[in-house]
């Protein structure tokens, strides 16, 4: 473990997560605090960071563009023997279909670059399910050796950064990992994950089809253990990993699981009805998204709604063997938590 760390990514949901975990641990998982650790955190200018602020001194936010090599180079300034976390990305682009290529890709080649140049120890690279794409089949799991099929111009994006970061990985000049994360939740959630709750409260929780696809999530500290052990363990270095809670869900799991916390332990009154789609909506979405995104520009909605018939599982077997990561939080106890602390913000749901 090296003195200094550098996140990207906060203060978004996961980074701000991963920065409290490498300075206070992660006790469930048996991973202890780190006193008198730097943790140097690049958050886009303008961002609120009133979240680093509470964890104490140790934590040192500095103004950081991706996109701007100049920018990214302040960041890295005495950065040799530094282990590096990359979790800054765009999923859902305000600027158009452009804009997932200038932060996913471009702003990964610059931290790469201005990484090596700095001497960065160990680059750990946030990607997502998304350069994989769709289960061929629901009984055959992803895995590290599953072929790349990225999904829209997101997933093209994501796969682009991971060659990029393999590529480092070949010219030895610094250790890489890669990390693909599924569907994550948690304390943090942003307003997206928040109206989630709200539709299966009032009886639009969104099936399309029969409900039985598979979908791996993770729980937002299960992803920061996976990061965390990532850089302690040596062999992974040049290595992918797959990162998810224990085992998938079933879309019609989730949205029960839900409910039935939302009903029995938080005392709401909850509608018990679906919003019920025949599977060819997903299909039609599809098709509305690929000809937006064709035209350069995005539309959140009809991209989610794209993928809500579809099986995007994996299995976590070799994180298991060779980090030895073992998920701590599983689907109910995660949604009791994000729920709770939806409530905790004052927020309605």
């Amino acid at each position: 473990m090296t003195e200094l760390a550098i996140v990207t990514g906060a203060p978004g949901w996961l980074g701000t997560a991963l920065v409290r975990s490498l300075v206070q641990g992660l006790e469930e998982a048996g991973l202890p605090a780190t006193p008198g650790r730097q943790v140097r955190v690049g958050k886009l200018p303008g961002s609120d960071d009133d979240e680093l602020k509470v964890l104490g001194d140790q934590v040192i936010a500095t103004d950081c563009d991706i996109t701007d090599r100049a920018s990214v180079d302040r960041l890295l300034e005495g950065a040799s023997g530094a282990t590096l976390f990359h979790s800054a990305g765009i999923i859902h682009p305000s600027k158009g279909r452009q804009q997932f290529y200038d932060v996913n890709v471009e702003g990964t080649r610059n931290l790469i670059e201005a990484a090596e140049k700095a001497g960065v120890r160990r680059f750990i690279h946030v990607s997502s399910n998304s350069p994989v794409g769709i289960n061929e089949s629901r009984d055959k799991l992803f895995d590290e050796n599953s072929p790349c099929r990225p999904y829209m111009h997101y997933g093209k994006s994501k796969k682009a950064g991971e060659d990029l970061v393999n590529a480092a990985f070949k010219r030895g000049n610094m250790e890489t990992v890669i990390i693909r994360p599924p569907w994550f939740y948690g304390p943090g959630q942003p307003p997206r994950q928040s109206l989630f709750f709200t539709m299966i409260k009032n009886g639009k929780g969104p099936i399309v089809g029969g409900g039985e696809n598979l979908r791996s999530m993770a729980y937002v500290d299960n992803i920061c253990q996976g990061l965390l052990l990532c850089e302690q363990v040596e062999k992974a270095n040049g290595q992918t990993y797959w990162i998810a809670d224990r085992r998938p869900y079933t879309m019609n799991e989730i949205i029960d699981t839900i409910e039935g916390l939302m009903e029995n332990e938080f005392g709401m009154k909850v509608a018990h009805k679906r919003m019920r789609l025949p599977g060819i909506a997903s299909e039609v979405a599809y098709v509305v998204d690929l000809l937006i995104q064709s035209a350069g520009l995005y539309h959140q909605k009809f991209h989610v709604l794209s993928e809500m018939n579809k099986d995007i599982a994996c299995s976590i077997a070799r994180a298991e063997a060779e980090l030895g990561y073992d998920p701590k939080i599983e689907l109910a106890e995660g949604m009791r938590r994000s729920i709770r602390w939806v409530l905790d913000q004052g927020r309605e749901i």
